[in-house]
């Protein structure tokens, strides 16, 4: 039997105020700038050997026997599992066990999950700020650390990327507050001054943050990141991550300075108060994850060497990599139009990067992001090169 109607098959009609909203997006987009395509969405789907660079597995660990057999095990344990609130959890349970082993894992003092990355930076940042502490974003900082300065109601002071020098002439002027960078920056792969970052918070009685989402379990030792890797894990105050990139898992985790600021999160972060604890499962995915992202070094060691590889040969063709200095790699291609047919010579040459455009990037500053990982092979290097050096006269640096 058919619904008497179509509005009744579709739900109830939108309000006007929404609809123009969605409208706009299909008429300036799709049937605009785009040509009557998604600007996402390619013409081809990879398929078995092709050279797959879109995804943020990193380390390939997504699937990998070791967690999925741990997993198959601890699904037993969701009978009777309490799924309630994190801030219940005042007794010693699994969840706050894993933040402590974590927590020792990367030399902070303590630590507290969350549901994702961008909870953590949510959840964090409203409870260091507020519309008296300014909060000073790199301008290419992650949409999350920009949403939490907001859900604080806290004054934003966005400063030039990676210029620790124009950062303090901000914060001499607005006054202390909470800086916020990430330690690579996911558009371009660029890296953080995390030295003079420090530096300046010291100096200046400022508060940092920095967000590992990208270098958990790529650098440091035994993937413990970059802050680890530099030495600098007792002079950052916070370090937030999500564990959906190189640990293939969905949830994210805060570094803390002690037990009674954990304490202090659990209840007064909105994300932390009013989200669930994390599922028996979860748990030992991330337990088991964290097992072989320590034991696993030749992961690294080959990430490392096929990123550097192409970002040298990349760099020989011609390309500005716009500061990469890690398994992130961007091929500018300015206008919306110029990314997808980039992208379509890519997939033709059996190659499948990711499309940057906004509000991912400013407005005609698109890139085809290639997301490397360590289980490219010498063929696939050669593939990326190819077509790279195939659609060469379409990317140009990003015009100011």
């Amino acid at each position: 039997m058919r619904c008497m109607s179509d509005a009744c098959a579709a739900g109830p009609l939108l309000p006007t105020f929404v609809q123009q909203r969605v409208e706009t997006f299909h008429s300036n987009g799709i049937r605009g700038r785009w040509g009557g395509r998604h600007i996402l969405r390619g013409r081809r789907l990879p398929g078995p050997g092709s050279t797959v660079v879109d995804s943020n597995d990193y380390l390939r660990l997504a699937g990998d026997k070791r967690v999925v057999d741990a997993v198959t095990e601890s699904l037993h344990a969701m009978r009777g599992a309490r799924l309630a609130s994190a801030v219940l959890l005042y007794e010693e349970n699994p969840q706050t066990e894993l933040e402590r082993q974590l927590a020792r894992y990367l030399g902070s003092g303590a630590g507290v999950f969350s549901q994702s990355g961008f909870d953590a930076n949510v959840g964090l940042l409203q409870t260091l700020a507020g519309p008296e502490v300014p909060v000073y974003v790199d301008v290419l900082a992650h949409m999350s650390l920009w949403a939490g300065a907001k859900a604080a109601g806290a004054p934003v002071r966005p400063f030039r990327h990676n210029d620790s020098a124009h950062l303090a002439r901000r914060i001499e002027e607005y006054g202390p507050g909470v800086i916020a960078v990430d330690s690579m920056y996911s558009v371009c792969g660029s890296l953080a001054p995390l030295g003079a970052l420090c530096e300046v918070a010291e100096e200046t009685g400022c508060v940092l943050v920095v967000d590992e989402a990208h270098s958990l379990g790529t650098h440091g030792p035994e993937g413990a990141g970059m802050v680890a890797e530099a030495g600098l894990s007792t002079r950052v105050h916070f370090r937030t991550m999500s564990l959906s990139k190189a640990f293939a898992k969905r949830a994210g985790y805060i570094t803390c300075p002690d037990e009674d600021f954990v304490e202090y999160f659990k209840m007064t972060s909105y994300p932390a108060v009013f989200a669930s604890t994390l599922v028996p499962s979860d748990l030992v995915q991330i337990a088991a994850t964290l097992d072989v992202v320590r034991a696993d070094e030749w992961r690294r060691t080959r990430l490392h060497e096929v990123a550097a590889t192409l970002r040298e040969e990349l760099t020989g063709l011609g390309y500005d990599l716009r500061g990469s200095g890690a398994h992130i790699v961007s091929l500018p291609t300015g206008r919306d139009e110029t990314v997808i047919q980039v992208r379509d010579i890519m997939e033709e040459h059996d190659v499948f990067a990711s499309v940057f455009c906004p509000p991912a990037t400013p407005h005609n500053r698109t890139a085809l992001r290639l997301s490397l990982h360590c289980d490219l092979t010498d063929h696939d290097m050669d593939r990326i090169l190819h077509a790279a050096e195939t659609v060469r006269p379409l990317c140009t640096p990003p015009t100011t």
